[in-house]
């Protein structure tokens, strides 16, 4: 699977991008941001999407642009209410600068994702245009929720889904509408597209929820165990305390809310053997994989031959397989 050149594109196009110039403390935290680079699976799957109806993609690609830029203003505002010293091993828009110009920049990002979306052909627009402005609202919609999470004792398992939905998985959904809306596919490929990238979604935030716990540290980028630190309500640690006896719960109960260095691998330790008595890793997993195979499901259901679904098939998986 040699999507290389796809990605050289991508690049390129996003290199080449302009925001404005003055005041450059409002332009210069946009430039920065966008050269921290990332997987850029988000524009990636735009061209896949739209490679499958059609070898020529040129015309994708600032609509793919646009969805990196709108990413990355998300992440911008993000990393604003999370208080977040780093993005990507760099010092964060808002550390850097200040929170004020964080936002502000954030908000040119977001009016620039809707400026690289007007060329999109006329008869296509429209439909894009409300398309994106729904996934938008329901990023900001998941960031809500899970700041809520943050404030209350109990949520669900469904409500993680949900929210892990909104937050995450809606855009890689839409990546793949996006794609396949700009070359004229079928209404039922573009929607099967979606919900197949909503599915890979959801299990790429499983995956990343398990990776912070049993991932290497060496490989994962991130400090393992830095969700148990922070007493983050993931899927392992609401599966753990959906399912822990007594004493369990006690543990899990004695190490929340208790910070610093002196404490911090005694906790990770504590709360990882009680998901290791609950089998919690293999309970993830089968999570990750119920929602791939919902995914792989919908990529079936569309009626092309395998050879032109067979990429984006190999990239999910990729991305499932990950270990970092």
């Amino acid at each position: 699977m040699d999507i290389s050149h796809l990605s050289e594109k991508i690049h390129h196009t996003l290199s080449t991008l302009r925001y404005g110039e003055n005041p450059p403390e409002l332009y210069e935290p946009i430039r920065y941001i966008m050269a921290l680079g990332g997987k850029r699976i988000r524009p990636l799957l735009v061209l896949l999407a739209a490679k499958m109806y059609d070898e020529d993609v040129e015309h994708a690609l600032l609509p793919a642009a646009a969805v990196e830029v709108f990413h990355n203003f998300t992440l911008m505002h993000d990393d604003i209410m999370d208080k977040a010293p780093l993005r990507r091993g760099q010092q964060t828009v808002h550390e850097k600068w200040n929170a004020n110009t964080a936002i502000l920049s954030g908000d040119v990002m977001l009016v620039r994702a809707y400026e690289l979306l007007l060329g999109i052909a006329p008869d296509k627009l429209a439909k894009v245009i409300r398309l994106f402005s729904i996934t938008a609202a329901e990023v900001c919609e998941g960031q809500q929720l899970d700041m809520n999470f943050e404030l209350r004792e109990e949520v669900s398992i469904p409500e993680y889904i949900q929210m892990i939905t909104l937050k995450t998985a809606v855009l890689l959904g839409f990546s793949l509408e996006l794609g396949a809306i700009l070359q004229g596919a079928p209404d039922a490929d573009s929607e099967h597209l979606k919900a197949f990238g909503d599915n890979v979604g959801i299990a790429f935030q499983l995956r990343d929820d398990l990776l912070d716990v049993y991932g290497d540290k060496d490989k994962f980028g991130k400090q393992v165990g830095g969700d148990i630190l922070s007493d983050k309500k993931t899927f392992l640690m609401l599966t753990a305390l959906e399912q822990a006896d007594k004493e369990q719960l006690a543990t899990i109960n004695n190490w929340r809310n208790k910070t610093g260095e002196s404490v911090a691998e005694e906790k990770v330790k504590a709360i990882t053997s009680v998901y290791d008595q609950l089998n919690i890793r293999r309970q993830t997993e089968q999570h990750i994989d119920l929602y791939f195979q919902r995914a792989l499901h919908h990529l079936d259901a569309i009626n092309l031959p395998e050879e032109r679904k067979s990429t984006i098939r190999g990239l999910a998986l990729q991305l499932m397989e990950r270990d970092s």
